[in-house]
């Protein structure tokens, strides 16, 4: 792998999106080559899985077809856009990856994380993010966020975001666990804040980052 791969994660209402769109906005005016994605979707087949996903008609759902089409979905993201990216040398930001699903469909369904990472290993061909910034936001907070950003876009709120506040609280706490158990990856950082205090937290740490992959002069 010539690139390096970063991936941001949060509950929903974590202002994921907004941070890499800063942080690109950062490493593109540097001069690096960038490229940002997304999950669920990223590929034209990737997205047609997330119309399944996140459709809040499909209520009949199964947790294992869920768990199964974030692991497909994500794979053919890997293998078409990430891996060919890292391969040409670039800087992949991506809103979201294994780590998601470890906390959405494994801790908080209570599922099994070991046979979700299986999963996922499987279908990402064991790539593991260089750096992951977890945007972490008290419940409350997230869910205000996306009550208010359904409101004014007029599209609703998707699948995953109408499930409860219970199951919401259960997804930050796994995403506390997944970031205990591997500090050298992670970085959590409070994203209740103003979104400019946390875009020079994560652009001071990812530079450091850069500097020891050999992108930026130490």
């Amino acid at each position: 792998m010539r690139g390096c791969f970063i991936t941001m994660e949060g509950p929903d209402g974590s202002g994921k999106t907004t941070q890499i769109r800063k942080l690109a906005d950062t490493l593109t005016a540097m001069g690096l080559q960038v490229m940002t994605t997304r999950e669920p979707g990223g590929t034209r087949i990737s997205d047609r899985v997330r119309e399944l996903l996140l459709d809040p008609d499909h209520t009949e759902m199964t947790e294992q077809a869920e768990i199964l089409l974030y692991a497909a979905s994500r794979a053919q993201h890997v293998h078409e856009r990430i891996l060919p990216a890292l391969a040409e040398g670039k800087i992949v930001l991506c809103d979201r990856f294994v780590d998601a699903s470890l906390a959405y469909q494994a801790y908080a369904l209570g599922r099994d994380p070991d046979v979700v990472r299986m999963i996922n290993h499987f279908a990402t061909s064991s790539l593991t993010p260089h750096r992951t910034y977890l945007l972490d936001v008290p419940i409350e907070v997230g869910l205000r966020r996306i009550r208010e950003r359904a409101a004014s876009s007029g599209a609703g709120l998707d699948r995953i975001e109408r499930r409860g506040p219970d199951y919401h609280r259960l997804v930050r706490e796994g995403f506390a666990r997944i970031a205990e158990a591997e500090p050298d990856r992670i970085r959590r950082i409070a994203a209740d804040r103003d979104p400019d205090a946390v875009a020079e937290d994560i652009r001071e740490d990812c530079k450091r980052l850069l500097a020891q992959l050999g992108f930026l002069p130490r």
